[in-house]
């Protein structure tokens, strides 16, 4: 093949030499590359412009990846749809209407998903998911938390993915990895879910684990009080690592953390990811 390869690259070469038309010249040096280019870029066989041939060596495909969604208008539009309504709890809100973590909460528009990570009473409140609960609302959680709460209930552990009407939902792990507050062995949660193009992560209870470095996202919701969760400064490596267009810092301003633990996740990621602090709503 170097051989071959090396011949043409000869023929050029003389053919340019020669020519007495930089016209004719610039015609036989794209009929020439265009040979060579089917030669290391294709499969089977190649053609020039007057139907001449020669072997092809096969290129390896490229890995394929998850789309992501475009910088712009989208993002934004999906940003401005989100409430932070303490804690862990976030409400998306649009044509599906979409909670995760309902906690100590007043009200708000009924919901037609809702994401419940784990079974601790600050996650999985059925007090609180019973003021945004309607009878068409679907709820999707793991095993723990499901023996808790009534309705339509989507039962998902760490690598389910599913669909419900046209909203992605892809369950991921969520564990401690120096404390025993969250055990790997649980198999609770933290998701994916992909709304009209934008992909949110929320991360759940849980420390910077090695998970993380395969979630693809866009917007990602980062725990940051410690104690019972990874800290501002593990939030930063988790951060940095998925490597979001924007990350919200979570948990804290409840039960443990407070205001200075998100301004310090966004006070070191400053120029390297772009951090929103949200107003408790």
């Amino acid at each position: 093949m170097r051989i071959l390869l090396t011949v043409l690259f000869i023929i050029l070469a003389l053919q340019l030499a020669i020519m007495p038309s930089p016209s004719v010249a610039g015609r036989t040096a794209e009929k020439t590359l265009e040979l060579v280019g089917g030669l290391v870029t294709g499969g089977g066989v190649a053609k020039d412009s007057e139907n001449r041939t020669g072997p092809v060596l096969m290129a390896s495909a490229e890995k394929p990846t998850v789309p992501m969604a475009k910088e712009g208008a989208m993002l934004e539009e999906v940003l401005k749809s989100i409430s932070w309504l303490g804690h862990d709890c976030f409400l998306i809100a649009g044509k599906k209407n979409i909670y995760f973590d309902p906690y100590q909460i007043t009200s708000g528009p009924t919901a037609d998903i809702i994401f419940i990570s784990h079974e601790h009473f600050d996650h999985c409140s059925p007090d609180d998911v019973k003021k945004i609960q309607g009878p068409n609302t679907i709820i999707v959680t793991e095993k723990d938390s499901a023996k808790k709460l009534t309705g339509n209930i989507k039962i998902v552990q760490p690598g389910d993915k599913i669909t419900i009407s046209d909203v992605l939902v892809e369950a991921v792990p969520a564990y401690n990895t120096d404390k025993n507050f969250h055990p790997k062995s649980n198999k609770w949660l933290g998701f994916i879910v992909t709304v009209n193009g934008v992909r949110l992560y929320h991360a759940g209870d849980t420390d910077f684990i090695p998970e993380m470095k395969d979630v693809n996202t866009d917007i990602a919701f980062i725990p940051v009080s410690g104690t019972y969760v990874m800290d501002a400064q593990e939030g930063i490596k988790a951060a940095l690592a998925i490597n979001p267009k924007v990350a919200i810092p979570m948990h804290y301003g409840a039960i443990v953390g407070s205001e200075a633990d998100a301004k310090a996740f966004a006070e070191a990621l400053k120029g390297k990811i772009r951090v929103e602090i949200l107003k408790k709503k």
